[in-house]
């Protein structure tokens, strides 16, 4: 693409830029790795993103996008819970970025909602602005949403299942559904119920967590693969049922063994396009780092003091870029390394040994689920 360099030392410009504007949520989910994970760094930054802030991570993005000469951006506006600003900070931070960019370059603007603020008239708000609207859920019935609570412990589920109905009316807003995986809930009813919901895709997320915080089903004994089992038959069910939402994380898959690039973080070798400005204009990377250890996510950068070029030279950058040669000797040596990827870099840390540089912790599950995945398009493909 033009602007970028080719060869060994080629530099990927971001493309996707997070942006906090409100630090703060409504709900208290029992998972979350941010309020309830190691980094509390949320605390020390103001609730909503000041005006000035909003203003200069929008010429950023400009000045960004002129260096490297790109036609599109995507901008995602996240928390904490976005939609506590109400639309008017939402709308204000489009129009700074779309009155900066150079002429040639444009901006795709999407929102993350837990959906418990979601009104008929702020999706008719944020759709004439040019939003795509995203929702996380654990599933498409109350009993699934148990662990999605407010702070006094009330479910969220009667307000959600208002949004959905809400964007299931206007699918031109609708982005999709992020759902972390909990394997106590079968995946039938998961997946069934969710696909009930019309979205246009779903993401089945792994829970954060790495060797020194394992996930909350345990892996162990060895051979047992129970996120892996769980995803296997959620991949049986949408490959063998017909018209459906697609789901992110099979079809990456299927891409990767297709010799396509990825498009993610959690598998594939592709370089990180994404960076995160908090609050108080902070520059850092992903927020899934902030479930390893405190500071995790942090780079020493701002937008007020610094460039994105200065961010895409940071180390802990660096190092999430560097494809193959960021991992270790085991996933190097790994056959399913160009689909795998090594997982997403948040999963492979351990305090005691290596660090980021291990396998994920749920290098059994992914191999699992890829060598599932490649047996069902060798047999399709064999049927045709």
């Amino acid at each position: 693409m033009a602007g970028e360099k080719t060869g060994p030392t080629a530099v990927v410009p971001f493309r996707q830029f997070v942006l906090k504007v409100h630090s703060r949520c409504n709900l208290a989910c029992t998972y979350c790795y941010i309020y309830a994970g190691p980094d509390r760094s949320w605390r020390a930054r103001p609730p909503t993103v000041p005006a000035a802030t909003m203003r200069q991570t929008a010429l950023r993005i400009a000045e960004h996008a002129r260096t490297h000469r790109l036609r599109e951006v995507r901008i995602d506006l996240h928390g904490g819970e976005p939609l506590l600003t109400g639309p008017g900070p939402l709308l204000a931070q489009a129009a700074a970025v779309r009155a900066a960019l150079p002429a040639g370059c444009t901006a795709a603007f999407g929102v993350q909602t837990n959906g418990t603020l979601l009104t008929g008239e702020m999706i008719d708000t944020l759709a004439a602005a040019g939003f795509r609207l995203g929702l996380s859920l654990d599933g498409g019935t109350p009993g699934l949403n148990r662990r999605r609570i407010d702070h006094a412990g009330r479910p969220s589920w009667p307000a959600v299942s208002r949004a959905v109905r809400l964007l299931r009316d206007r699918p031109e807003v609708f982005a999709g559904i992020l759902c972390t995986i909990d394997i106590t809930a079968g995946p039938a009813e998961v997946y069934d119920s969710l696909r009930a919901l019309d979205p246009p895709m779903v993401d089945f997320l792994l829970p954060h967590a790495n060797w020194t915080s394992p996930p909350p089903a345990p892996l162990g004994p060895a051979g047992r693969t129970p996120y892996g089992d769980w995803l296997c038959t959620a991949f049986d069910l949408w490959w063998d049922g017909g018209p459906g939402p697609r789901v992110r994380v099979f079809t990456e898959i299927l891409g990767l063994l297709l010799g396509r690039p990825s498009s993610s973080e959690a598998v594939g070798l592709s370089p990180v396009v994404a960076l995160v400005v908090d609050t108080d204009g902070a520059i850092e990377q992903v927020d899934s780092l902030k479930s390893t250890y405190e500071g995790a996510a942090a780079t020493g950068l701002d937008v007020f003091h610094h460039t994105f070029d200065d961010a895409l030279a940071h180390p802990g950058m660096a190092a999430r870029r560097s494809g193959r040669d960021g991992l270790g000797a085991q996933c190097r040596g790994c056959a399913l390394v160009e689909v795998c990827g090594g997982g997403n870099y948040a999963h492979r840390y351990r305090a005691d040994a290596g660090g980021f540089t291990n396998p994920s912790v749920y290098c059994a599950d992914l191999e699992r689920l890829i060598r599932h995945i490649a047996a069902r398009l060798n047999a399709t493909v064999a049927l045709n």
